[in-house]
């Protein structure tokens, strides 16, 4: 009853981010673990070694493996749904949290929160790893919260996880470092992902830890913030671009007032906050690049903290000196998340509109893909690489990058304007903003609103 209960209500949240969002689409990183999963899927190793190619998940790998016998757009498709349904666990989960640390209201508080945050949304309505990463994180924090010492549960969770992230990792070793054990198999299982991630990368390349080497080389290729230094000035400024300034006011002020009144109830969380931070200055320091995305994490727990700051007061005894405090600053708080509404609706629309003006250019490019004349093809940077790759069923070195090399033959696909380039193709933080021109020979073969292509076939 109770997992039917939670996958009901994870289902209907899900539904509810996609009536937010308007639409998904599937990022750069997990279109190639799509790509890598249908080359194990064809009996072949994937290529980690191609130019800008991101950090390999291994579990997200699996997934397009699995996923592989749908094809390049039932691939595509169903990671999109699955994108939704991780948001609408995320929702259910820090709701729960929120009820078991506090009340319900404060979860009710903390889940829609999270629902409503354009980052979260963005990040997993274009189906970012971060989002089931983050929920499998969350859900052993719920078991740990729910039965203490749990053990295995909490640490296969992590597991898990720790085949997306690696910050896991240390969420396991910590774990298993305050339960110490005498079962050597939960020793096991906290070891169990970073084994298989080095084997992994072993298998693939030869090199245990290209991983590492890989993400901190493309870090510093693209200039990426990176170093324990930058970590004090971009990890408060990454956490209030995602939940916000009125969430930061309720969440400081019902941290503190949870941790003075609540302190058995919320000291879990708190610690999982404060680990999560440790683990994101480790990967700072190891050179990885510093992103919002990363710290989600500690977003949602302060996320349950704003519900704290509304509704923890509810908590106390009628007579207690510091109900009645606690409750004023809840009004305080709710007033500003109620003013502080026209923005986030704003934000929001703005997300529904890129998702729906990037979506359309890639079915444009989609419709084009038939008109393609001849090889090799190539594109104006990186970033239509993996889709191509899905949707040609061919490898992504087979694609040709025109910022690095305009072959003198071929197709080449080029927006049709410059907005088209930004709203789709760019990132503002690319290097290389350049969209070369087909070289002199090239003929336009085809067309549409968003794409034209360029072909010289001798």
């Amino acid at each position: 009853m109770r997992h039917g209960k939670a996958i009901g209500w994870t289902v209907a949240l899900g539904l509810i981010a996609w009536a937010l969002a308007g639409r998904g689409l599937v990022n750069y990183d997990t279109l190639y673990a799509l790509v890598w999963g249908r080359d194990l899927a064809h009996g072949t190793l994937p290529d980690y070694d191609i130019s800008l190619a991101p950090t390999p998940h291994p579990l997200a790998t699996l997934v397009g493996l699995i996923l592989s016998p749908l094809g390049a757009t039932g691939s595509i498709n169903a990671t999109i749904v699955l994108a939704f349904v991780w948001l609408g666990a995320l929702a259910w989960i820090t709701y729960r949290l929120g009820e078991a640390w506090i009340n319900r209201a404060a979860g009710v508080l903390a889940a829609a929160i999270m629902l409503t945050r354009r980052p979260v949304l963005d990040f997993g309505s274009r189906a970012y790893v971060d989002l089931p990463y983050l929920c499998l994180v969350l859900g052993a924090l719920l078991i740990e919260t729910r039965r203490r010492r749990a053990g295995a549960p909490v640490l296969a969770l992590l597991a898990l996880a720790g085949l997306l992230r690696p910050e896991a990792w240390l969420f396991s070793a910590a774990y298993i470092l305050w339960l110490r054990p005498r079962d050597w198999r939960l020793w096991a299982l906290a070891a169990a992902a970073p084994v298989l991630w080095g084997l992994s990368d072993l298998i693939v390349t030869g090199n245990p830890l290209h991983s590492l080497t890989g993400t901190r080389d493309t870090a510093q290729e693209l200039k990426r913030v990176t170093g324990l230094d930058e970590v004090p000035v971009t990890v408060p400024r990454r956490i209030g671009e995602i939940l916000r300034e009125p969430v930061l006011v309720g969440a400081a002020g019902g941290g503190l007032l949870a941790l003075a009144f609540l302190r058995q109830r919320v000291a879990l969380g708190a610690i999982a906050g404060v680990v999560a931070i440790a683990a994101f200055c480790v990967l700072a320091a190891a050179g990885l690049p510093i992103l919002g995305r990363y710290l989600l994490g500690p977003s949602t727990i302060l996320a349950v903290f704003c519900g704290a700051g509304a509704f923890g007061w509810a908590e106390l005894p009628r007579d207690h000196p510091w109900r009645r405090r606690w409750a004023w600053f809840g009004v305080l708080t709710l007033v500003l998340l109620v003013v502080f509404i026209p923005p986030q609706v704003d934000r929001i629309t703005s997300l529904r509109s890129a998702l729906t003006i990037q979506d359309g250019i890639q079915d444009d490019l989609h419709a084009l893909t038939p008109d393609f004349p001849c090889t090799p093809i190539t594109v104006p940077n990186h970033r239509p690489v993996p889709l191509l790759a899905l949707w040609l069923d061919t490898e992504p070195q087979r694609i040709a990058v025109a910022q690095e090399r305009l072959p003198r033959t071929g197709t080449y696909v080029r927006p049709r304007t410059a907005k088209i380039a930004r709203d789709y193709i760019l990132d503002p933080r690319d290097l290389n903003q350049r969209i070369p021109p087909p070289l002199p020979g090239f003929r336009p073969v085809a067309a549409n609103d968003s794409w034209r292509v360029f072909a010289r076939c001798d």
